[in-house]
């Protein structure tokens, strides 16, 4: 066999052996060169060293959504037996409180993850707007929405701002669902959706985040190929979206770049549930201020677990959620879920210089016990 074949095919299996590799120690001539996009304060010839507490500390975020039963918010975010039963366990709080909360929570970490839904004061009517939606069982509903770009709204943001300097504790990612129809095919819905992401990268801004993930809209079930009788089957459907969707991001991530702020593509329904539409549109965008920020669980099926983490773990630079979901009864074996430990170093093998968020779904724990027991997990990992 040709010696560079050899070399590549070795190159091809360390990349992938994200389960069999621990981060902190890759090891061999293959990695001996200094690696792109890692610190060399992390490198030390041809091996890894193991991460410091500190810099182990360094890449993870709180993130906000495991704990949104325990925040005031405006639009009753979950069922109200929950809420009621987490906050009297664990009191209440508002995004203005969210970077003490996190602090007392995670030791050490400063940075954290914020969901769009718990921007605000609940009281002032003036930072908000109405909004109909469509909920996840077809049927519209009402509901109200932050807006970054009111004068109270952006005071809001520049209290938050304040806050996070008072605490140390900043704010690195968005999970934006606010704005909708990125890859409508009604150009008037498209263009709208993205001005309301251009407002939200600018309060992005003041509050000092790195990313915002905006999703990309469109049919919550992607179009499927359909028939062909005189050749392979043809899915111009997808392509017509796709072809919003690239334009939509195209122009999102100009703007970023002017506020400094990168949006992300998550795993999350629709056009993204198949990692190859999320590698297509960072690509066809193709600047530095859009890229992958892909979650451990938002799957259609087990088998993305691992391997659909792999393949998006390349575009991912600044933002992943690290997240324990036990939507599946088992992920590759009787009694066992996602093992985050292993897509951990799946990311870090790609060489991912990015943060993690601790975002748990759902499981045997609450969410705010599920969020520790990801704490510790991700730091064993790294």
């Amino acid at each position: 066999m040709d010696p560079r074949t050899m070399q590549v095919n070795r190159r091809n299996f360390l990349r992938g052996a994200g389960g069999a590799v621990a981060a902190g120690v890759i090891a061999g001539d293959a990695f001996a060169q200094k690696k792109p996009g890692v610190p060399e304060s992390i490198q030390t010839g041809s091996v890894f060293r193991p991460l410091t507490e500190s810099e182990k500390l360094d890449r993870i975020a709180a993130n906000s959504y495991p704990l949104r039963w325990i925040f005031k918010n405006r639009n009753n975010v979950g069922d109200k037996a929950t809420v009621q039963k987490m906050q009297a366990k664990y009191g209440a709080i508002t995004a203005l409180d969210y970077p003490a909360y996190a602090k007392k929570l995670f030791p050490g970490v400063t940075k954290f993850d914020i969901w769009s839904s718990l921007f605000g004061d609940i009281a002032d009517e003036s930072q908000y707007e109405p909004m109909t939606i469509m909920g996840y069982n077809g049927k519209e509903r009402q509901i109200t929405e932050f807006n970054p770009a009111s004068a109270n709204g952006t005071k809001w943001l520049e209290k938050l701002a304040q806050r996070q300097k008072e605490e140390g504790v900043f704010c690195h990612h968005i999970s934006n669902n606010a704005p909708r129809d990125i890859c409508e095919l009604d150009e008037a819905k498209r263009k709208a959706g993205v001005e309301v992401a251009k407002k939200w990268l600018d309060g992005a801004a003041i509050i000092g985040a790195k990313s915002m993930r905006i999703n990309s809209g469109g049919p919550r079930i992607a179009p499927s190929p359909q028939p062909n009788e005189t050749s392979y089957p043809k899915n111009p459907d997808i392509e017509k979206y796709l072809s919003q969707c690239i334009q939509s991001f195209k122009e999102m991530a100009e703007h970023g770049s002017k506020v400094g702020v990168k949006v992300t593509l998550e795993n999350h329904w629709g056009l993204t549930a198949n990692p190859i539409n999320i590698r297509i549109i960072v690509e066809e965008v193709n600047s530095r201020w859009c890229e992958a920020s892909p979650d451990f669980g938002n799957w259609e099926h087990k088998y993305l677990v691992y391997h659909a983490l792999n393949d998006l773990a390349p575009y991912a630079h600044t933002t992943c959620h690290a997240k324990f979901w036990d939507r599946w009864d088992n992920a590759y074996g009787p009694g066992t879920h996602i093992d985050v430990q292993r897509n951990v170093r799946i990311m870090m093998n790609n060489g991912y210089t990015g943060v993690f968020a601790l975002e748990y779904e759902d499981g045997p724990w609450d969410g705010v016990e599920g969020a520790k027991y990801l704490f510790e997990e991700v730091k064993a990992a790294l």
